[in-house]
């Protein structure tokens, strides 16, 4: 016997797009192999601060919103996916620069695995958009680090138009806390 189906989650997300700033990305290529370059960008990849922490915790916030709060929701799935065209960034420059994409992030002490443990996953709405803008400021903050430290112009402005993404995602992220 079939059961009917009663619940239904009416929100659309049919045209979503992702959630960036209006401006070109620069082509992805590097001035030359440089695996120290390739484990820092490993560490923005897939890192405790990283594009694959961020797209997770995004897309566990928007499937937690759907049902109650759709347009906080559809936004939060635009953020997602502009983290994936980051993450997807990211990988193509640790290739190039001769590193392997596997999901081990690689510090100087060594090694470690990408975990779930890395996200930040509160109950309350609110707190959900909080530590979602506490992840893109953290985020900032590192590519700045790794800027500072490779010297690789055409790496380094891939980062830069990363970061402006970043910034314009903590403004979206402030404005829906007032639609919380």
């Amino acid at each position: 016997m079939e059961k009917e189906c009663l619940l239904t989650n009416n929100c659309n997300f049919s045209g979503i797009r992702p959630a960036m700033a209006d401006l070109p990305y620069p082509q992805i290529q590097a001035a030359g192999q440089n695996l120290a370059y390739a484990n820092l960008l490993s560490i923005d990849y897939c890192g405790s601060v990283s594009e694959l922490s961020a797209i997770t915790q995004y897309i566990n916030n928007e499937n937690r919103l759907s049902c109650i709060k759709c347009p906080v929701a559809k936004t939060i799935l635009g953020i997602a996916m502009a983290e994936m065209m980051h993450l997807q960034k990211l990988g193509e420059l640790v290739n190039l620069l001769g590193g392997n994409v596997d999901f081990m992030a690689k510090y100087q002490n060594g090694a470690k695995l990408w975990t779930p443990a890395y996200l930040s996953i509160p109950e309350n709405p609110g707190k959900m958009i909080l530590a979602d803008i506490e992840s893109e400021k953290a985020a900032i903050k590192q590519y700045r680090v790794h800027i500072n430290m490779i010297k690789d112009n055409c790496v380094t402005a891939v980062l830069e138009r990363i970061i402006k993404d970043e910034e314009y995602h903590i403004m979206l992220l402030q404005s829906l806390l007032k639609e919380i």
